[in-house]
Formats: structure tokens, sequence, C-alpha cells
């Protein structure tokens, strides 16, 4: 029986904004449903122009864990986009999606964005 995996792509930074301050990770390999998903772009659109107006340190970690549950992706410590799945946080690296350890700063919402 043969299983059916999803089919990941290059989303490349050059590909949602022209001239990026921050051209590392060039770009990134997810699902081509995630290409698509706008709260996904934007994201990596602010990481990638360090543009963070439109994002707030949240009041507590029920603040957070609403804007993962509402699709949105935080950003930790100004670097990583986060999301949430299947009850895992997970940040987005060039390679994927890689687990995101618990460690002391987790839990200091100055690190947060959302």
């Amino acid at each position: 029986m043969l299983m059916n995996y999803k089919k990941k792509e290059r989303l490349y930074i050059s590909d949602i904004i022209d001239d990026p301050p921050i051209t590392y990770p060039m770009y990134y390999i997810i699902s081509g449903a995630l290409k698509e998903n706008e709260m996904l772009l934007s994201t990596l659109e602010a990481i990638h122009l360090c543009n963070y107006d439109m994002f707030e340190i949240p009041l507590d970690a029920s603040a957070l864990y609403s804007s993962l549950n509402a699709g949105s992706f935080p950003i930790y410590k100004e670097q990583y986009l986060v999301g949430n799945f299947g009850g895992r946080l997970m940040y987005l690296e060039s390679s994927g999606w890689k687990s995101l350890n618990v460690t002391e700063n987790i839990f200091d919402m100055n690190n947060w964005l959302i």
C-alpha cells in the first residue's frame, strides 16, 4: 500500500518580497496549502522586513494560544514563525517545520509577538 504524502515546495522569500533586507533563509520548505496561506505569508514578510508594527507582545499565555488557535502564526524572538500543528508548537526553518523546544524562554511573553 502506498502512502499519500503531501508534496513539499520551496517558498522563496524573493517571491513574496522584492529585495528583502534579510535574505536568510533564502527559502522555506512548506506544503502547497501553506504556500498560499495569507497569514503565514504576511508573518514571513514581517520577519524579513523587520516590520513588527502590526504585532504586539501577548499579555499572557492564553493570548498566545488564542492567536495560535485562530490560525495565525506568532513570532518567537523576532526571528521564528511559529505554528500549532496537532497540539505541538513548531517553528519554521529553511528545511521545514521543527519542534519548538520547551525552555524557560518560552514562558517569557516578551519573547513573543502576536
